[in-house]
């Protein structure tokens, strides 16, 4: 089964059923149908072939949910490119998969044009997703949809087929193609909808980025359920304009980052208090993990909705879900495993099980599991234990079957023979009430042979320097054992902190820039 079969029967079945919308249209399930079967014929037209790649890059916008679904029913492979990456990243992504088509939207036609000639894509190949006339060498994307015929595909799609190849952000390494399915998909929406417990009448928001897999993982989730999905295709993230948009179109369920759920919250309230947020049933919380007060603030302005937070991969989909009713009573865990998966095993370094409260790194067995890593052996084969994977994470299991993530494993410090968890550190410096955001890494270190580091974010108010960082060493002293605390600390701004396009703090980075200290406080 896959979301082009799912999406022809929503056809015959609400033909005139909303499937898609953005904030400038809107497209019924036979509309949506109609493009899904047009994108699929279009790419055969101009040489991608079943099984065959194709690029996209593009900011959030409908059409996405046109391409996706077409290729479903084409048996193309889709690459979704990061908007944000540099020109050298893309050519190298493109021509990794070995696409035979790109789809470019119009802000990035310069830096896709700069790189052309370095890239395998056939000239003939390139389509413009944008307004107005399709620049040269380039076709329109709709005028390119119109020339192809709406009739689906004259060959079946299997399940175990390829989709998509999904290139990692890279937070710990370079980035690689993780090489989905149509079954692996399948499964995650099926057991998602029995979990949560979606509803025909809901309507999803898509905030993150439509090329990441958090999208991916919640749209098409409500289309097998016969329910629409919003894209909110604003560029760049306003909080007022995001609330707005829940009250115009009565949206359901959002899937957020904590920093979209702090950018709200921090609007004025009278702000906040004109706008309609009732319709919200379910919020979501991925990616990172939120502290108990933006919970509670979170649950006490949207007042008629659940709480979910979520653990997953893109390599094994969504593993496990802190239910509602935890939300306050199991602070800082990730939940238990979904139904539908097998029990998470916590392995040490020779790949043997940890007694519950001992730290493990976390291998997952789901019917979601990635098939491998694109034109990668070895770094498929150092994934897996059998049919069990990993994506890296290391966690613990308390006395009631809760997760609790400790580190990604390459964040791991070694100071004189002493682990360290990173994100322990982490957390018990962000409760300082001058600290906004924190990143703790190892750097080299003669005498300890690394030497643990935070790189601090301030409040609004509160002045770097010595004493600043005095008061936060203070603090962390009678709460973490003296091995790990910090030796030194950079205090930064915002801007300087590197992330992933979905929030998440690139310690490689850091460790690549702190190395040799310089400028620390401590």
């Amino acid at each position: 089964m896959t979301v082009g079969t799912v999406l022809k029967m929503n056809s015959v079945h609400y033909p005139n059923k909303p499937g898609w919308g953005d904030k400038f249209r809107a497209c019924s399930f036979y509309r949506w149908n109609d493009r899904a079967c047009r994108v699929a014929n279009g790419l055969k037209a101009i040489g991608v072939g079943y099984q065959e790649p194709f690029a996209v890059i593009s900011h959030n916008r409908g059409e996405w949910m046109d391409i996706y679904a077409g290729c479903a029913k084409g048996g193309q492979i889709v690459v979704p490119v990061m908007f944000r990456l540099t020109g050298k990243d893309i050519e190298t992504i493109v021509n990794h998969a070995g696409c035979k088509a790109f789809i470019v939207e119009e802000p990035f036609v310069e830096i896709v044009d700069s790189i052309r000639t370095a890239m395998v894509v056939p000239e003939h190949a390139y389509i413009f997703l944008g307004s107005g006339s399709a620049p040269s060498g380039y076709k329109a994307f709709e005028e390119w949809l119109n020339e192809a015929p709406p009739m689906e595909s004259d060959y079946t799609v299997h399940g175990d087929d390829v989709w998509m190849i999904l290139y990692t952000s890279g937070t710990t390494g370079r980035p690689k193609g993780v090489v989905r399915t149509h079954e692996s998909f399948h499964a995650h929406y099926l057991l998602n909808n029995i979990n949560m417990g979606v509803r025909p009448t809901d309507k999803a928001m898509l905030v993150m980025p439509m090329c990441h897999v958090n999208s991916i993982l919640y749209s098409f989730s409500y289309t097998l359920a016969g329910a629409p999905v919003f894209i909110y295709n604003r560029i760049g993230f306003d909080p007022e304009d995001m609330l707005r948009a829940i009250a115009a179109h009565g949206i359901t369920f959002m899937s957020l980052v904590p920093t979209h759920y702090t950018m709200m919250l921090a609007l004025p309230e009278n702000v906040r208090n004109r706008i309609d947020v009732s319709s919200v049933r379910q919020l979501l919380i991925s990616s990172a993990p939120a502290r108990k007060d933006l919970k509670v603030e979170i649950l006490n302005y949207f007042r008629k909705a659940e709480l979910w937070e979520a653990y997953g991969t893109t390599e094994g989909g969504l593993i496990t879900l802190l239910r509602p009713e935890d939300q306050l009573r199991k602070i800082g865990t990730i939940g238990r495993e979904i139904t539908g998966i097998d029990r998470i095993k916590l392995l040490d370094d020779n790949k043997v099980e940890v007694p519950d409260g001992a730290v493990g790194e976390l291998f997952y067995r789901t019917p979601s599991m990635f098939k491998e890593y694109w034109k990668d052996p070895e770094k498929t084969k150092e994934a897996f234990v059998g049919e069990w994977s990993s994506a890296g994470d290391m966690a613990r299991r308390d006395e009631d079957g809760y997760y609790i993530l400790v580190d990604r494993k390459a964040n791991m410090i070694i100071t004189g023979g002493e682990n360290v968890y990173s994100s322990e550190v982490e957390q018990v410096l962000c409760v300082h009430e001058a600290v906004k955001d924190v990143a703790v890494i190892g750097v080299g270190d003669a005498k300890w042979g690394e030497a643990v580091k935070a790189i601090v974010i301030l409040k609004d108010g509160h002045q770097p320097g010595e004493e600043t960082a005095r008061q936060i060493l203070q603090f962390a002293r009678v709460r973490l054992a003296g091995y790990k605390l910090p030796k030194s600390i950079e205090f930064v701004d915002e801007q300087q902190m590197p992330r992933t396009p979905t929030g998440k703090i690139l310690h490689r980075i850091l460790r690549q820039r702190y190395d040799k200290d310089s400028g620390a406080y401590l």
